[in-house]
């Protein structure tokens, strides 16, 4: 025998500490967008516009899990809870400090250059014992040193350097 029960969503009724002019004001003040839609969601909650969450959720153009996630966080933290976003996190790095500066000076030497992001791959490993994969060493090079491929300009074979150096020479 099977039973097929009916659930009704609970209605959640959320309690804004805050008056319309806080949150109009801190609607004004913020420049992230991402903030501006919880201010949003509080604000269009305190004025009772829409009957179910997810008809607020769908306006906002989030999630309903979303905006489940920062009724809650309103609810434990307040509105200075609400308006801090902590993602990302504190990322170690890959590359020991002192190796770090060995690379800077391998880089910024002219007499023994690094010809390219796989030679720095090779050379980590070769001197460092460090194995890094190329797009995290390329991004690490990128972001620290500022790093970019350069390649000279193709010459051509029957260029002739005498010719060159009496141009120049030519008043």
């Amino acid at each position: 025998m099977f039973y097929y029960f009916c659930f009704m969503p609970k209605t959640r009724n959320v309690d804004i500490k805050e008056s319309f002019l806080e949150l109009e004001d801190a609607l004004r003040i913020t420049d992230s967008y991402r903030l501006k839609l919880r201010i949003q969601s509080l604000i269009l909650t305190k004025e009772n516009k829409f009957k179910e969450r997810n008809q607020l959720a769908k306006f906002l153009g989030v999630s309903k899990s979303a905006l489940q996630k920062w009724t809650e966080k309103y609810e434990k933290s307040g509105l200075e809870g609400l308006l801090t976003i902590s993602s990302g996190g504190d990322r170690k790095t890959i590359i020991p400090e002192s190796v770090h500066l060995k690379l800077k000076k391998k880089l910024e030497d002219s007499e023994n250059p690094l010809r390219g992001y796989w030679d720095a791959v090779a050379w980590l490993k070769e001197h460092h014992q460090l194995e890094i994969k190329y797009h995290t060493l390329r991004a690490y090079l990128k972001r620290h040193f500022q790093s970019k491929l350069k390649t000279p300009r193709k010459s051509h074979y029957k260029k002739d350097e005498q010719a060159i150096k009496a141009f120049k020479k030519t008043p």
